[in-house]
């Protein structure tokens, strides 16, 4: 309730002098205000099914009337007050872009880091901000030292710029892709975690593991897919670029070596923003993908030399990790599923309809 509301007075305070704008944000802030403080005393559950709270969210976005907007997967619209603030961050940048970019905007970045990796469940040296989860794992894959007949196990399913990736890596490095293939849905995770180990040989020294497939939204038993891994000697990878904040969880708890995610998606930040999570003993190994004078440190920050970048974009990501927790993740996650689940009973019966997606409770 604390994040609630200091978010909402940072709102009210934002509004600067009466005009017409300010008023109507005064009055949004105590709509959200009286929202919250109606469904105090309600569990994640029952705030899913209470339209009059959505409907009060639902102002707090520049959401079109003209569509209905089904696909979150790409890209999420930010909320108004994310907007508000890169309009800001760069209105200050083009004032003098040398010193308020470099010498302003640009120290935020460490409070940036910290706020992430307190969401993350993780230390803030094991965070590295950048663009999108293709820069993110990117990283990884062309920064892992892999030899000619090194295998790497991932799915037919996997994201297509990650699977990309890895074939350039193929064609030139010479290592071997073994392939998973998902029968979706799939519901028993001992057969999924199965399907990775019959790829699993002595040579295997990566797996990529796809959080959720964003095809059709089934998530990946990662934890026992990595644990299974890791019996072998074999590092993880995971691609998250459509469950941070979609779900609650820590990155740790997932298992894995490497994760990497976009904070554009359901984490509501601008667009153009992404995050790379590494274990600390794994960071020192890694190449960066544009490296800086030590390519081989220690310090999560060498996988941030990204030269000149939207600094706006990247600040602006804090008033996303605020408006996410003004809402709270529990509610959130719990009012996906409710959406989820009341469109599949409408459809799951008739005709020619066939859903590759799990509708056993979560």
């Amino acid at each position: 309730m604390s994040n609630r509301r200091q978010f909402l007075r940072q709102i009210a305070a934002a509004t600067g002098t009466l005009s017409l704008a300010a008023l109507s944000e005064k009055a949004f802030a105590a709509e959200l205000q009286e929202a919250f403080d109606r469904t105090s005393s309600m569990s994640p559950k029952e705030v899913a099914m209470d339209e009059d709270f959505w409907a009060t969210i639902k102002m707090a976005y520049t959401a079109s009337p003209n569509l209905i907007n089904l696909n979150n997967g790409g890209v999420s619209p930010a909320p108004i007050v994310v907007q508000d603030a890169v309009k800001r961050y760069n209105d200050l940048s083009n004032e003098a872009p040398s010193y308020y970019m470099w010498r302003v905007l640009d120290k935020g970045r460490e409070g940036l880091r910290k706020k992430l990796a307190a969401l993350a469940g993780c230390e803030p040296e094991e965070i590295a901000i950048n663009r999108n989860t293709t820069e993110a794992l990117d990283n990884i894959i062309f920064g892992l030292d892999l030899e000619p007949g090194d295998e790497v196990v991932l799915t037919k399913q996997d994201y297509p710029n990650m699977i990309n990736a890895w074939k350039q890596r193929e064609k030139r490095d010479k290592i071997v892709l073994k392939w998973v293939n998902l029968d979706l849905p799939m519901e028993d995770d001992a057969a999924i975690v199965q399907r990775y180990t019959d790829q699993f040989t002595g040579k295997t020294k990566v797996v990529q593991v796809n959080h959720i497939i964003n095809w059709t939204g089934h998530i990946n038993p990662v934890r026992k897919i990595a644990d299974a891994a890791h019996a072998r000697g074999i590092e993880v990878m995971i691609d998250g670029a459509h469950t941070f904040g979609h779900f609650a969880f820590d990155i740790p708890s997932l298992g894995g070596d490497y994760y990497g995610t976009s904070l554009h998606k359901w984490m509501s930040a601008p667009i153009g923003s992404g995050m790379l999570w590494i274990k600390k003993d794994k960071i020192s190994k890694i190449w960066p993908l544009m490296p800086g004078d030590q390519p081989q440190s220690e310090d999560i920050r060498k996988f941030e030399n990204l030269g000149t970048r939207s600094f706006p974009i990247e600040q602006a990501i804090g008033q996303a990790v605020d408006f996410h927790m003004m809402i709270g993740p529990e509610r959130k996650e719990a009012r996906l599923r409710y959406l989820k689940d009341y469109w599949t009973s409408k459809v799951k019966d008739l005709p020619g309809v066939f859903l590759n997606t799990s509708l056993l409770p979560a």
